[in-house]
């Protein structure tokens, strides 16, 4: 088989030497070899082990080759990359792509135009990176009915999380973001991570391939970790729960969740381990269960892995439907808005120091039909009291109003802060 390869960046070079050195092993699985035609990218590589290809700084050309049987896309971005994959499809090339923002605001499209032309686009790299969480559910979960997928799908926010994280921290947002920047794990700028654009554009894609429903990026819920507190993760630490920064998806009676936000989780829980800048993606179904899977999410090796297991199954000649689906067959149901899911939540409350204030609190919150599961009461500070609060599972619209009851009471000194708790068992 004859690639050609757009971009040559990290994760191009750590493709490039991951074939070199696995050569003769992949030939023994695929019984032919796989063979690097050119190389595209609009700036020449520095790295050595692009020096034996010929390259070309216009990657369409790479799309045009009559030479490339498949053309790996690992330029990132949507224009561009939109562009280069529709030319590489309609000019009968079967495309591997690392590109979760891609796949997930023009998958739709694309699957199309591959289909109508007779070839394959693939995207195991795109989620999770060396995590096979797209083929575990399109084909080992097969058979299953999955009804929810809960995942740690940013290196970047969960390494910051785990830095605020730790036992008696005083590490705050800033310093552990300013510390991942230093280590390589954050971009100079962070926002696509730190803000949840890169979680939402993995969860769209895992989501449509757990209920064969159509990709929904438009429709996702995001909340980024930039307003996470120390004293929330050590008050919720005292409650028994550990933060992590999750993508949820789950499928009811009135349509399907779709969201990315922090998230508490029992300490118990399998997710409440994984830790640094590792990813995790459990998937609940009816026959297997509780599955986790868990891996590096990043990175040339991880990422490059991902993108040859792909090239090997078209290699084999492998035609599973890309969402695990066939095609025509995707439902349309509705995404639920956050306000209509339903969640336990832990509220952070600053009140005056008075007697009466928690019977008034709780008289609210009992008014609203929510019931308390878990309560925290702080020495005062300056004639300010801190109370914490666990709830059981409400709808997140009738919190809202409760909240704001709470907010207007005279008792309540500042803005409830407001976290939402995920139960692995409901």
């Amino acid at each position: 088989m004859n690639i050609g390869i757009c971009g040559a960046g990290t994760v191009s070079g750590g493709l490039v030497r991951l074939l070199s050195k696995n050569e003769q092993l992949l030939e023994a699985r695929i019984g032919k070899p796989i063979n690097i035609v050119q190389i595209g990218s609009r700036n020449k590589p520095s790295q050595p082990e692009f020096e034996a290809f010929a390259f070309t700084d216009d990657v369409f050309e790479v799309a045009k080759n009559p030479s490339v049987d498949v053309l790996i896309e690992l330029i990132g971005g949507t224009d561009d990359a939109l562009a280069l994959v529709r030319m590489a499809l309609q000019a009968g090339k079967s495309v591997v792509t690392a590109n979760k923002a891609l796949i997930a605001q023009h998958g739709e499209e694309l699957f199309q135009l591959a289909e109508q032309q007779g070839q394959q686009l693939v995207f195991e790299a795109a989620v999770a990176g060396s995590i096979p969480i797209i083929k575990v559910m399109r084909e080992s979960l097969a058979g299953n009915e999955i009804g929810a997928v809960v995942g740690i799908i940013n290196g970047t926010t969960n390494f910051i999380l785990s830095q605020m994280s730790k036992p008696g921290s005083t590490v705050s947002f800033e310093q552990a973001l300013a510390e991942a920047q230093e280590l390589g794990y954050a971009e100079a700028d962070p926002t696509f991570d730190v803000e949840g654009l890169d979680a939402a554009h993995k969860l769209t894609i895992l989501s449509a391939i757990a209920f064969g429903t159509r990709l929904s990026f438009d429709a996702i819920y995001t909340q980024g970790i930039g307003e996470v507190q120390v004293e929330d993760i050590r008050f919720a630490g005292e409650l028994g729960y550990r933060l992590r920064h999750l993508g949820i998806t789950r499928i009811g009676p009135d349509g399907v969740e779709l969201r990315v936000h922090p998230t508490l989780i029992d300490e118990n829980e399998m997710l409440a381990q994984v830790d640094d800048v590792m990813n995790a993606v459990m998937v609940l179904s009816d026959a297997a269960s509780q599955t986790l899977h868990c891996g590096p999410g990043a990175g040339a090796g991880p990422t490059a892995s991902s993108v040859l297991s792909d090239l090997v199954d078209l290699c084999r000649g492998a035609t599973i439907p890309a969402m695990g689906f066939l095609p025509g067959q995707a439902v349309d149901l509705p995404v639920l808005g956050i306000e209509q899911c339903r969640s336990h939540f832990y509220l952070r409350l600053r009140v005056a120091d008075r007697s009466g204030v928690l019977s008034r609190i709780t008289r609210i919150l009992g008014d609203f039909d929510i019931s308390i599961e878990a309560l925290l009461q702080k020495d005062p500070v300056n004639d300010i009291a801190t109370i914490v609060i666990t709830t059981d599972q409400v709808v997140e619209e009738t919190m809202n109003t409760a909240i704001q009851k709470l907010e207007s009471s005279g008792d309540v000194l500042e803005s409830v802060t407001l976290i939402r708790i995920f139960d692995f068992g409901e």
